[in-house]
């Protein structure tokens, strides 16, 4: 399972005396502790991996937006730190899908969904969540179906 990746890598770090990784590491544990804490009053997913996935793309996410605002701010120590941060959460996520699986996947789901223009996009969205959601970030995958939609 990701979630016992994460605390055996969190150890190994603390062991070894990296500060930085120790830090994101306990980061992403918190996150996943605060997202447990909120499946309690919802409905949990079956799949634990499913859930910690989720956390770390949405990590992820925040994480790059960060980035890129701090770089429009000349603020390139900073968005460094962001960047490394991301180094060490993907390492942790299942391997993502190449640009040809991807659209061989979402197309596979195009046709299956019958889907032919952009107002399609939230069913082709929600099957594409449901069949690959570990592989394919939520914001690839988005941009891919608006364009194969598109055209």
């Amino acid at each position: 399972m990701i979630r016992d990746e994460i605390k055996a890598a969190t150890i190994t770090a603390m062991k070894s005396g990296d500060k930085d990784t120790t830090a994101t590491l306990r980061m992403a544990q918190a996150a996943i502790k605060n997202r447990d804490i909120e499946a309690r009053t919802g409905g949990a997913p079956a799949d634990d991996d499913q859930l910690v996935t989720e956390v770390l793309q949405k990590m992820i996410k925040q994480r790059r937006e960060s980035a890129e605002i701090y770089r429009k701010g000349n603020r390139d120590d900073r968005a460094g730190i962001e960047e490394s941060e991301i180094q060490v959460i993907e390492r942790f996520l299942p391997k993502q899908m190449s640009e040809e699986e991807a659209r061989a996947a979402i197309s596979a789901i195009i046709a299956d969904t019958g889907a032919s223009s952009l107002k399609d996009m939230g069913r082709v969205m929600a099957e594409v969540k449901s069949r690959h959601a570990s592989e394919l970030e939520p914001t690839r995958a988005s941009a891919l179906v608006k364009e194969m939609l598109a055209s």
